[in-house]
């Protein structure tokens, strides 16, 4: 019996912001991961996670943004769906994001659990750090030239996966 493909689903909330510098553009927040055991190190979105069983996509948006960044969210934007794999074959490797912005909430953003992230700043989407977590930054740098579509994928082909992370070390 063959068993069905199955996926892990995952929610991620990207607080944006018009640049405090008064240059054109957005800031996103980001969070600087660590003791996690993936990709410690690495900016990431301000808030991300699995969606929980019995919980819908947008239900998992709002509980990680306020479990990670201590906000409520008062809107969520759709800015792309993501397919992407690991190609190690293994269930966890296979994954569903959905990547939502987000520019009104309720709260200061400020770390919620410093075991798992070191750094919380806004980074301008034209212009993120170096170690940017490879499959968030192709969403972010795909966002700020305004070439985002409401569906992508990353690391099915492996010479585009390769030239990211190339791209993600400047």
């Amino acid at each position: 019996m063959t068993s069905r493909f199955r996926v892990v689903p995952a929610a991620y909330v990207v607080l944006l912001r018009r640049r405090e510098d008064g240059a054109a553009g957005e800031e996103a927040l980001l969070q600087l991961r660590r003791g996690t055991g993936f990709m410690d190190g690495r900016w990431a979105c301000g808030a991300a996670g699995h969606v929980e069983a019995g919980e819908s996509v947008l239900e998992a948006a709002a509980r990680e943004a306020r479990e990670e960044l201590g906000v409520d969210v008062l809107d969520l934007e759709p800015l792309t769906t993501m397919h992407r794999t690991g190609a190690g074959g293994l269930a966890v490797d296979e994954r569903v994001d959905w990547f939502f912005g987000c520019r009104r909430w309720q709260g200061e953003p400020a770390l919620q659990e410093p075991d798992k992230a070191g750094d919380l700043r806004w980074w301008p989407v034209d212009d993120l750090p170096p170690t940017v977590v490879p499959h968030e930054g192709a969403v972010l740098r795909a966002h700020a030239r305004g070439t985002l579509g409401p569906v992508t994928t990353f690391g099915f082909d492996p010479e585009e996966a390769a030239a990211q992370v190339e791209a993600d070390r400047g």
